[in-house]
């Protein structure tokens, strides 16, 4: 036996899938979908095949021919969930499995009328990264084997589906509707992403269009009217955009991310909409993906730098692109903040702030943080300095063309960066990069006179003339590098000066509402709750409640107003927030 990854059943040795042919059924009622899933393998295969599944309910296997095909559930994994294991007759080219979800499904969020913005259909949603797919669908559940797929979803027709992939139309059949998709280009399973609600549509461009619920798209499509120069910025940087389409759609507010990089319908938070423009660098970073993640894959979880690390670096030259230098350095700045923090908060699991990290036994979305963004945009930024932008740029282009639909390693990376740079990876010892814990202390600081008049103010209170002029990420760099525990005297001079609680844009929002709890504010808790409420982005959550469970008087409160809002978040978000909760003994 020979598993390459260790959050995944899947066997080298065993028959691997090419193509996923998938229909389900849509009950919302009971919160389940029945499917079928047809596996069909790159060659004929026979014996033994290992599928990852979770709270999957299997009720038959056939081959090509209708044959049943003999199989076995093993009991759950915590983490991994459990072993399907089918016995392939020999010469077996594909495996239709038929099955229904469970209404706990990690990967699906189902929401009521109630919780939507419109308040009268529900709404369904998928999340499949990093290892939630096998709760959707039965199958090899790594990023190291990529496929392509078709796909019918059977919904009300009331409801409208969008999918990460090509429409290829929609029936009406009584009070139920059908809709196909086909996605040509092989892609990790954790990119398998719908949706199903009451939508409505914008275009934006030729090749982007918005999606999100009618009471939302307007504003949606205005928030976004700029995404085609994004792209055009892009293709000029990495080369040309190869998934042919870059729709977006605007999430409920319980989705668990700033984005996800689903190819051809990347999912958006609500909290970007800011009517300002201010949090677009999010879709830009998405749009990125396109390139470091989706295009050229981490094989496993353990190497998750490489889409992330590889995706800030990219989101940052976009946004110089645009916006210019002084702007990249600004996120860039706030970045560090951000990463010293991640290495703060795993002071006791130091191996998990390796760029390589060894997940054996743990949980990819307990081991999440920005370490693998932020470290390895860095450890990028050294290498580009140590070897100059031009032949970096050159190199980069070289990789992705390269690796193009693959899944790669990082001794893949550091073989091909040899290979075209012999010694960039000695001199800027990439072993403490990759294998270190924290960072190095030869890592760039970002430079720019917007970072340094936001420096020069730290710890006072500015006026309102040294602010004037200053964007979102000025702001919450200044919030971020208020000493800690910050003076209640100038929590209260700042909230006075610039109405800080009453903020909408929930990047300096929830930075000052950090902050002046850390102070002992306690007067931010009711502006605290009203968040924690209505919004289940995990970037928000997580410092919010950490917040709350580390005061003793505001301990008991965090427990409450979880009690009522868990219903609303995202099982990922969910869990993420009753480890918080448990570890501060709330």
């Amino acid at each position: 036996m020979a598993r390459c990854d260790p959050h995944s059943y899947a066997d080298d040795a065993q028959a691997q899938t090419a193509h996923l042919d998938w229909a389900a059924t849509v009950d919302f009622p009971t919160q389940t979908l029945a499917a079928t899933a047809t596996l069909t393998f790159r060659a004929p295969a026979g014996g033994a095949l290992d599928l990852d599944t979770r709270d999957l309910a299997i009720t038959a296997a056939v081959d090509q021919d209708g044959r049943p095909v003999p199989f076995a559930l093993a009991a759950p994994d915590p983490i991994l969930g459990a072993r399907l294991t089918l016995t392939l007759p020999d010469g077996t080219r594909a495996v239709t499995l038929t099955y229904h979800t469970a209404p706990t499904a990690s990967a699906l969020q189902w929401l009521a009328p109630a919780q939507t913005a419109g308040g009268v259909h529900p709404y369904l949603f998928s999340q499949c990264q990093a290892i939630h797919a096998r709760s959707l669908v039965p199958l090899q559940d790594t990023p190291r084997l990529r496929i392509t797929y078709a796909a019918t979803l059977t919904v009300p027709r009331a409801l409208t589906v969008v999918m990460a992939a090509a429409h290829r139309g929609r029936e009406v059949v009584g009070d139920r509707a059908v809709e196909a998709w086909h996605m040509p280009q092989p892609i990790p399973p954790y990119l398998l992403a719908f949706a199903v609600g009451d939508l409505a549509s914008r275009d934006l461009s030729p090749r982007c269009r918005v999606w999100a619920e009618p009471s939302v798209v307007e504003a949606a499509a205005w928030e976004f009217a700029e995404v085609e120069q994004m792209i055009t910025a892009a293709e000029a940087l990495f080369g040309p955009y190869d998934w042919e389409r870059f729709d977006l759609l605007t999430m409920p507010p319980s989705f668990p991310y700033g984005g996800m990089e689903n190819p051809r319908l990347t999912f958006l938070t609500p909290t970007l909409i800011t009517g300002d423009r201010a949090l677009v660098s999010v879709v830009a970073h998405e749009l990125a993906h396109s390139w470091t993640g989706n295009l050229v894959t981490n094989a496993t979880a353990e190497h998750f730098w490489l889409n992330e690390g590889f995706t800030m670096y990219a989101e940052r030259r976009i946004v110089e692109a645009l916006e210019g230098p002084a702007v990249a350095s600004l996120h860039a700045a706030l970045g560090r903040r951000e990463l010293d923090e991640s290495i703060a908060r795993f002071a006791a699991r130091p191996e998990l702030t390796h760029l390589r990290t060894k997940l054996d036994g743990v949980d990819p979305d307990d081991a999440y943080s920005l370490v693998p963004y932020e470290k390895g945009y860095f450890f990028l930024c050294a290498i580009e300095a140590a070897v100059g932008r031009p032949a970096f740029e050159a190199w980069l282009k070289r990789y992705l063309a390269d690796f193009r639909f693959g899944a790669i390693t990082t001794d893949d990376f550091c073989a091909h960066l040899e290979a075209a740079l012999p010694g960039a990876l000695a001199a800027v010892d990439a072993p403490a990069w990759l294998d270190g814990a924290g960072i190095p202390a030869s890592a760039q600081a970002p430079r720019s006179e917007r970072l340094d008049a936001v420096l020069a103010l730290t710890g006072v209170a500015p006026t309102a003339a040294q602010v004037a002029g200053w964007t979102a990420t000025e702001w919450q760099l200044y919030l971020e590098l208020v000493p800690r525990p910050a003076s209640p005297a100038l929590c209260r001079e700042l909230d006075a000066r610039f109405a800080l609680t009453a903020g909408t844009n929930h990047d300096v929002l929830v930075s000052w509402l950090t902050l002046a709890l850390g102070a002992g504010e306690l007067g931010v808790v009711d502006r605290v709750e009203q968040v924690v409420t209505t919004v289940g982005r995990m970037k928000y959550l997580r410092p919010l409640y950490t917040a709350l469970a580390k005061e003793p008087r505001t301990r008991d409160r965090a427990r409450a107003v979880f009690a009522r809002a868990s219903a609303s978040y995202h099982p990922i978000a969910r869990q993420m927030v009753e480890g918080i909760l448990r570890d501060a003994g709330a």
